[in-house]
Formats: C-alpha cells, structure tokens, sequence
C-alpha cells in the first residue's frame, strides 16, 4: 500500500460494535450529567443533589470558569459545551450500528471511530486542566466535574482499545499533539478568567477581596429583593466570614446588595452608621429591623425577608 491508514483489521466493520454500544451508554450518562448542569445554571432546573456537598458544586459551578462567556445578557456556561461533545460522542457511536444506513458502512465507520477518537482526546485533555483549575484555583469539590472527567477518559480509553487500530504508535503520536492544542488553548482562557490575574481595586487598601463565584438567576433576583425591602448587609472588608457570605450570593448578585462598609480604614466605609446600628460582628444582617449576625444560608435570607424562589 502506498500510505498507511489506521483502519481496523475487521472486514466488515473497524472496531468493537459493543465498544460502541458502551460509549454510547457512558455518552448518555454524560448527556444527563452535564445537561443537569446547563439547565440549573439557566434556572430551568432546581437545586441539583450534590454527592459530597452541595456547596462545593455551587461554587465550582458559579466561578469565574463556569461561564465560558455571555451572549446577549444570557450566560453560556461550559457545560453546555460538554453537552455538545456528548451529543457528538452519542451520535458518532451509535450511527453505524442503525439500520437503514446505506453507502459504504466500512467507511463511515472508519470516519466515525477517528471522530470518537478525537472528541474524546479533546474532552480528556481538557477535563483534566478544569479539574486543576477545581482543586487550586478554585479550592472546592464537585461531583458532577469528577464524574464528567472519569466519563471522558473512558471513553478515550474505549476509544483506542475498542477501535481496531493497525498503526497504535501513530494514533498515540496524534492523540498527543491534540492533548498539547486542547491544553494550550485551555490554559490561555483559564488565566484570562483568572480573577486573581485582573488588576483591579482589590489591591487598593481598605477593599475587599473580589467575589469570584458567578450568580445564577434566582440569586440575582434574591438580592434584588433584599435592597427593595430594606436589608442591608454590615461588613469589614478584612472579615473572611462577609467574604463567604458574598461568594454565596456570586459577584452579579453581590452588585446589587446594599452593603455597608464598617472598618475604620476600609473603603467608603460608614463607620459612625455600625456604631450607631451597635454593629459587634461580621456579617451582620439587618432585615426588617431585626439585626441577626453570622453567615446566613440564602433559604434562610429569603425566609426571613419573605422571597420565593422560583421552582
């Protein structure tokens, strides 16, 4: 031969027919996993069940690496883009096996293991920056990342085992530099999101820390609804604990709180106003004249202002 290609030793068709039948399956179970995600940022879906700590999931979810960018005011948030993948992974693994499909089905095989090979390289490599991205950047645990990591490098796995590949050493050769592409591209929008890279007030004496989680629609709206009945938040820019309490609400919805500074030194502060509220600790919550301090879960905020969140 001429060239040589990366084709199966099956006559009748490249690769394993139940290796297909099992990416489809874990394919599926991305759909879900990552769908699931999609809609609860999109507020279509309520509070998802987070094995571990619904927290973590939240703030993973909501920083600043949730949201790969927003389109006319709407969020896109990267699991939608894990969507797609898996709809692709779905599509391509099951097309050969339908009936009815005519033309060359040795073809379409071929060209369908090389795209299973290569979405899930992809999907690998950049699965395994995002969970780097979870444990330092972010310093949190979530599920449904871990699990949408393990579901692609099995599928890579499946991939190069179930594929009847003849030439192993140049489909390993080739898998490498799409790992090298996916990860510099990745890396270049990791660090451009990076709030710990922007330059902004933050590093002026006297202000707070920036709030790095992103807001969903029902947090946006909570926070509205806190200004217009009167809430306000007392907080020193140097108490970790107010810190938290914004990274709960996420930094869009924090803009619409009215917060009131109290350390002497800090930014803008209102010292006289805490002295004469008897502000003593951080955060302090005013809500309906009654003055209740320590970080306050958002049920327990809408509860006592009288917010409903959305089903």
């Amino acid at each position: 031969m001429g060239t040589t290609r990366l084709m199966s030793r099956r006559r009748q068709d490249q690769g394993s027919k139940w290796a297909r039948v099992f990416m489809a399956v874990l394919a599926t179970v991305g759909v879900i996993d990552t769908g699931s995600i999609t809609l609860h940022r999109w507020g279509w879906l309520g509070s998802l069940s987070c094995p571990g700590g619904s927290n973590g999931c939240d703030k993973v979810l909501n920083s600043p690496w949730g949201t790969l960018f927003s389109l006319n005011g709407i969020q896109i948030p990267l699991s939608f883009f894990g969507l797609i993948a898996y709809i692709l992974i779905l599509t391509m693994a099951i097309l050969p096996l339908l009936p009815g499909i005519s033309g060359n089905k040795i073809d379409l095989s071929r060209r369908t293991w090389w795209g299973l090979f290569v979405v899930s390289c992809g999907m690998t490599a950049f699965s395994f920056l995002l969970l780097w991205v979870m444990f330092f950047k972010i310093n949190a645990f979530c599920f449904f990342c871990i699990l949408s990591g393990f579901i692609s490098l099995t599928l890579l796995c499946i991939s190069l085992l179930g594929g009847g590949w003849d030439d192993m050493g140049k489909l390993i050769f080739r898998g490498v530099l799409i790992s090298l592409a996916v990860l510099l591209g990745g890396l270049i929008w990791t660090s451009s999101v990076d709030p710990s890279q922007a330059a902004g007030d933050a590093s002026r004496p006297g202000m707070p820390p920036l709030v790095e989680t992103r807001s969903t629609p029902d947090k946006i709206s909570l926070a509205k609804h806190l200004t217009s009945s009167g809430a306000v938040m007392y907080s020193a820019y140097w108490c970790p604990h107010c810190h938290d309490q914004k990274e709960m609400f996420g930094k869009e919805a924090v803009s619409k709180l009215r917060i009131v500074e109290c350390a002497s030194d800090g930014d803008n502060n209102q010292r006289d106003l805490c002295l004469r509220k008897g502000i003593e600790g951080f955060p302090t919550w005013e809500i309906n004249g009654r003055m209740d301090s320590g970080v306050k879960e958002l049920s327990e905020l809408a509860e006592l202002s009288g917010y409903k969140f959305s089903e």
